[in-house]
């Protein structure tokens, strides 16, 4: 059944090629049958002096004769009615003359992008449908504005496949050329929205009048040609496009390293151009709609061409482009439509008020009856036409396919673009961002990087001081600036790098950033940024890598690690001090140790009161001395019987092993104080650099002026400014009373240099502020960033070449944060909370036996609450006790008698009652107990 579907297809294809010849008799049949059907007139609005116009002109004639040919039974037909205008007022008075004149149900167009806004207000007033096949704004959106249909590509899906092109090549800059109208305008508006969403950064934008001249063309390809960017994309109208591409052949332009891709609005009329033309853009990558191939397709090109030559034979215009396949299935969905809805019998325009003759009295039109209807039929109109599937979603043709061309001949297809799987070679392919061979510009097969270096400024710092780092000299002989030091041998290396890498010579322009007496012209901080002022393209030297410095500036990885410290005059040798023994401890160590002795002292004295000990003996003033030199005693006489209880000997030996801990520590600490050389800072507390009004000095026009004032909170009437080693040397000799400063506060890769020929008298102190080192400074988003920042990881690697480079310059390795001689700005004396451990042990230790050995302490808490809870048991014998005479309990407990039966229980609690006092008795007997055992041979 397919088959004899599809040959009776041709038939009738056929059949309809031959009968064009006839065309004069064929419109007089249709007039005679359209005696019998209802007439529906539709306004058409275009220039069909123009390419498009022309084509579109041609499409739509050729759809109303099919259409009614393969639907003879129709009760409807539609009679369109072309309307020229070449501009927004002949567009308006074509609107309205259509409205009132022929009282249309439909428009289709306008042409003209900048007359769709009124045409499309006018539409809605009057509610007639609104059909344009022609490129618009996207901000008229037909979700917005109802009886607007647009059957063209899907603009936001349009710049969504541009987008995965430019990442397909990690593309991550563009420069931007459109035509400056509304509906360019409109378009870059969403092609910018989604290549910043895609991290695309646009260097430039270029707008080009459609009444440009050719000079003003070709003076802006002369500013454009100066940038590093070489990804353009150009979205104008096939006129502009054609004499675009032709000077940028003249040009030089079109050559190798460039990347031209053009948009759907030029593309998608390839095959329409000038040999010329094509032959001027060989190497182009294009995003056009997808356009099915099909036999239909292929019948009605040649039928098409046939109308072409009877209708205009005298145009340019040789081939039918995807706008006219729109054309041509927008008649047919009219007609569709229309048949399906209308009632003959039903005006197509109802005015209430008095009509006017004047074809531009706007007030006068009325209100479609029809319209509405209409609008929602053709939203609800599917068919497969020549241009693909006809299928209208929220008043927008579906189109989620689009084609990338390469512009070989009338264009080659490399592959597609689909809102599911991307980019892929054909429809049916799963493999994602592939593409086909493509020939770029200048008939190279590599893709290109997507920039180039024409000239790259380097601006550099004028230092007088550290040239190791960077020294700028002038050479009169040759009349030029030579360039030296430890950073140029750096940027020079990795060059050499990234040109093997990219294939391309690059020419450094160095500049030194000077006023006019050669003096550095500003801070660090004004040189970087004469980047964003486009003066400079990057910036070589010991530039710090700060996060402040970011915002108008991209850094490379960092050449070298860094870190600012505090440089400060050393003070020698406290092995003179008459007090030097008591610098072992700090002074909260010595009250602690003092303390432990008094509170052993104390337990011993409690553990042999009850004793012969006669080193406890004698008068208070007496044992009140024997307690304060007891732990001394027991140090230095250890063989001495100075206690007579077992408890007291633990304790005291719970004591000497304190006090060997503490003598051996003390020992090892002043031996470390007496034996090796002490370098001790003159300022190691930055309070005290704050509080006291003392001045500190940082590099002149580096970033630690404002890491001094915003960091380390110092008033910027503390700082000053310095230049060289000299300056270095002279103010931290004066200090802050004559004039100097009394720290310098600095990078360790300077203070290391600063080191080298002054270690004997300064030293570093403080901790060590970690910074991201130094590195080179671009342009933000500049496509050298990645690649210098990679060179530079290769030739850190490489640590032969950078011994070499740092023994050149500074004799010894400088670029390393670590920094062998440093001086804490804490004390190297012990302290009190090194031994809470130990402190912590020995208390419990102690503790422990003195409530073994003095058990009258806890036994008498532990009878009292037994009393309290047999009270609480029992109390009605508690009240029998209570009521009985206090001198009968004292009696009966004196003379031990023992209580009757009857006074059993009132005994009892009389018994407990008194347990403090046996226990206190029962607690002598044994200590005298403990003292007979004690001397008993």
């Amino acid at each position: 059944m397919a088959t004899v579907k599809w040959l009776f297809l041709d038939l009738l294809l056929l059949f309809l090629l031959f009968h064009d010849a006839v065309a004069d008799q064929s419109e007089s049949n249709v007039e005679k049958i359209t005696e019998s059907k209802s007439l529906v007139h539709i306004g058409a609005i275009f220039d069909p002096d123009t390419l498009d116009g022309a084509i579109a002109e041609i499409s739509m004639s050729l759809a109303v004769a099919d259409f009614y040919a393969l639907h003879p039974n129709y009760q409807t037909r539609l009679s369109v009615h072309f309307t020229t205008a070449k501009d927004l007022v002949t567009t308006a008075a074509a609107a309205v003359d259509l409205l009132k004149k022929f009282k249309v149900y439909a428009i289709i167009g306008p042409q003209i992008p900048a007359a769709a806004p009124f045409l499309v207000e006018l539409g809605e007033k009057a509610q007639v449908p609104i059909v344009s096949f022609f490129e618009t704004s996207p901000a008229l959106s037909p979700t917005e504005y109802p009886f607007f249909i647009r059957v063209t590509q899907n603009d936001s899906l349009h710049v969504k496949a541009i987008s995965a092109v430019l990442q397909n090549f990690s593309w991550h800059e563009v420069l931007l050329m459109f035509e400056d109208t509304d509906y360019g305008a409109g378009f870059i508006s969403f092609l910018v929205d989604e290549l910043q969403e895609n991290d695309i950064r646009i260097s430039h934008m270029s707008k080009i009048p459609t009444s440009a001249k050719d000079f003003q063309i070709l003076k802006e390809l002369s500013k454009l040609s100066t940038m590093q960017t070489r990804v353009f994309i150009v979205h104008m109208n096939t006129a502009l496009a054609s004499r675009l591409f032709a000077l940028v052949d003249k040009k030089g332009m079109m050559s190798k390293g460039y990347i031209w891709i053009v948009t759907a609005r030029f593309s998608n009329s390839l095959n329409v151009l000038d040999s010329e033309v094509i032959d001027s853009m060989e190497g182009v990558l294009g995003v056009r709609s997808h356009l099915p191939k099909s036999k239909e397709l292929g019948l009605f090109d040649r039928r098409w061409k046939s109308k072409l030559h009877s209708m205009k034979p005298n145009s340019s215009v040789t081939e039918i482009n995807i706008s006219g396949l729109w054309a041509y299935d927008t008649i047919f969905a009219l007609a569709k439509a229309v048949e399906k809805i209308l009632s003959p019998t039903n005006p197509s325009i109802v005015n209430p008020n008095n009509p006017s003759e004047s074809t531009t009295d706007f007030g006068s039109l009325g209100i479609s009856r029809i319209g509405p209807i209409l609008y929602n039929q053709i939203l609800n109109t599917q068919f497969k036409g020549l241009s693909g599937e006809f299928h209208l979603v929220n008043g927008q043709l579906e189109s989620s396919v689009f084609e990338v061309v390469n512009v070989i001949g009338t264009g080659r297809v490399v592959g597609y673009w689909t809102s599911e799987k991307g980019l892929t070679q054909t429809l049916d392919s799963t493999s994602k961002n592939d593409l086909k061979r493509i020939i770029w510009p200048g008939d190279s097969t590599i893709a290109p990087t997507g920039w180039a270096i024409p000239s790259l400024v380097v601006g550099t710092p004028v230092k007088l001081g550290f040239p190791e780092f960077l020294r700028v000299r002038k050479d009169d002989y040759l009349n030029k600036n030579i360039y030296s030091g430890f950073c140029i041998d750096i940027f020079n290396a990795a060059l050499e790098i990234v040109e093997g890498k990219l294939g391309m010579k690059i020419h450094p322009q160095f500049v030194p950033y000077e006023d006019a007496n050669g003096e550095m012209a500003g801070t660090y901080d004004d040189l970087l940024r004469q980047i964003k002022l486009k003066k400079f393209d990057a910036v070589v030297g010991d530039i710090s890598i700060v996060a402040s410095r970011t915002d108008y500036v991209e850094f490379t990885l960092p050449y070298s690690e860094s870190g600012v410290t505090m440089l400060v005059p050393v003070k020698r040798d406290n092995r003179h001090n008459m007090w030097i023994f008591l610098k072992p401890w700090t002074w909260d160590l010595w009250l602690t140790v003092f303390a432990a002795c008094i509170f052993i002292a104390l337990i011993i004295r409690t553990m042999e009161r009850h004793t012969e000990n006669s080193e406890f003996a004698g008068s208070p003033r007496r044992q009140l001395g024997r307690i304060f030199m007891f732990p001394f005693y027991a140090v230095v006489i250890p063989q001495r019987e100075l206690v007579v209880r077992d408890s007291s000997k633990f304790v005291l030996v719970i004591w000497l092993w304190l006090a060997f801990i503490l003598m051996q520590s003390y020992t090892a600490s002043l031996s470390s104080i007496l034996t090796v050389d002490q370098l001790e800072p003159t300022f190691a507390d930055l309070k005290k650099l704050r509080t006291e009004s003392h001045f500190v000095g940082f590099q002149n026009g580096s970033f630690v002026e404002d890491f001094l004032v915003k960091q380390l909170n110092f008033s910027s009437n503390q700082t000053r400014p310095l230049i060289n080693i000299g300056e270095y040397k002279e103010a931290l000799s004066n200090g802050s009373r004559k004039g100097g400063v009394s720290a310098i506060f600095e990078e360790i890769p300077y203070i290391k240099v600063f080191l080298k020929k002054y270690s004997s008298k300064y030293t570093t102190a403080g901790p060590i502020y970690r910074t991201d080192g130094l590195g080179f400074a671009f342009a933000k988003g500049s496509p050298l960033i990645s690649h210098f920042s990679q060179a530079i990881l290769l030739v850190r690697e490489n640590q032969t070449r950078m011994d070499r480079m740092e023994k050149k310059y500074f004799g010894e390795n400088v670029m390393t944060p670590t920094l062998a001689r440093s001086i804490s700005i804490e004390s190297s004396s012990l302290r009190a909370y090194s031994f809470v451990g130990l402190f912590i042990i020995v208390g419990i230790a102690i503790l422990s036996a003195l409530l073994i050995s003095e058990r009258y302490i806890w036994e008498k808490s532990v009878s009292l609450v037994n009393k309290y809870l047999t009270s609480q048991e029992n109390p009605s014998n508690e009240a029998e006790l209570v009521a009985q005479p206090t001198i009968l309990q004292a009696t009966d407990i004196a003379g031990g008698h023992s209580s009757s039966p009857g006074q059993a229980e009132d005994s009892g609690n009389s018994e407990r009652t008194n347990s403090g006092h046996i226990s206190g008795d029962t607690s002598a007997e044994e200590d005298e107990t403990e003292n007979a055992e004690a001397h008993h041979p």
